[in-house]
């Protein structure tokens, strides 16, 4: 595991517990983890199926709450760090509008908005505005200049998705959490959406979390971080298609540890 003090992070997890249902019905969600995500970097969270991996990107975003440990935003110059793990309501709800962006598998677009107020509907509801000049460049690199007029329904599920990410970058948030973004896509498609989340790291610095099961998505990160049995497990530097699916194969139930590549 990477050590959290080795380079500067934008989130990071500290002995993470999460526990659902009691008695025998008990499952530990995540079982002590800790890891850190480094700031302006591209990082996928993977492990089999009930491995904790979305648990603890919602823990991470603020989504869900924890039952011991520590989950924290860091800050840098301008913004403090913020504890998301013990932050009341209030403050969680002005974190996830102002310094946590969202990507979904489902788009969650607005049926009734065309694709530009889709765009500037979060940062309309905080009474901010970008630069004419930012939503230009984000827009653009996105490809949707041409289709900032249409609704969702006249639009690709690539396209849709492409809007997605362009609502997410335009505030310019500490970090983006991205949930399945091509789970609903075609190879195609899927692939553009990468591609424009690995540009958004190279080119603004942005960061980057994603939880996905597939080895080809993760090969657009710089990092995987390997979960399973809600522990964590191993992770991979400057993965590839091969050496993801391989660590996947070599993941045993019982958590035990997959070398660090």
């Amino acid at each position: 595991m990477t050590s959290i003090s080795s380079f500067v992070p934008a989130c990071s997890a500290e002995e993470v517990v999460r526990v659902y249902g009691r008695g025998d019905a008990e499952v530990r969600a995540l079982d002590g983890v800790s890891v850190a995500f480094e700031g302006g970097r591209f990082t996928a969270i993977m492990g089999p199926s009930g491995s904790g991996k979305s648990t603890l990107m919602h823990a991470l975003a603020g989504l869900d709450g924890v039952d011991s440990g520590r989950v924290t935003l860091h800050g840098d110059r301008h913004r403090l760090d913020v504890e998301i793990s013990s932050a009341p309501d209030a403050v969680l709800t002005e974190l996830r509008r102002d310094r946590i962006g969202f990507v979904f598998q489902a788009f969650n677009l607005l049926p009734v908005l065309t694709a530009r107020d889709n765009i500037l509907l979060p940062m309309r509801l905080a009474g901010t505005r970008p630069s004419p000049d930012w939503f230009d460049e984000v827009t653009g690199r996105l490809g949707l200049t041409d289709r900032l007029d249409h609704l969702p329904h006249e639009m690709s599920g690539g396209q849709q998705q492409r809007v997605a990410v362009a609502r997410a970058l335009l505030p310019q948030p500490d970090v983006i959490f991205a949930d399945e973004p091509t789970g609903n896509l075609d190879s195609h498609a899927g692939a553009e959406v990468l591609s424009m989340l690995r540009s958004s790291v190279r080119e603004t610095g942005q960061t980057v979390v994603m939880v996905t099961h597939d080895p080809v998505a993760a090969s657009y990160s710089d990092r995987v971080v390997l979960l399973a049995d809600g522990r964590l497990v191993g992770e991979i530097t400057d993965p590839t298609t091969d050496s993801v699916m391989n660590a996947m194969r070599d993941l045993r139930p019982s958590g035990s540890a997959v070398p660090v590549r």
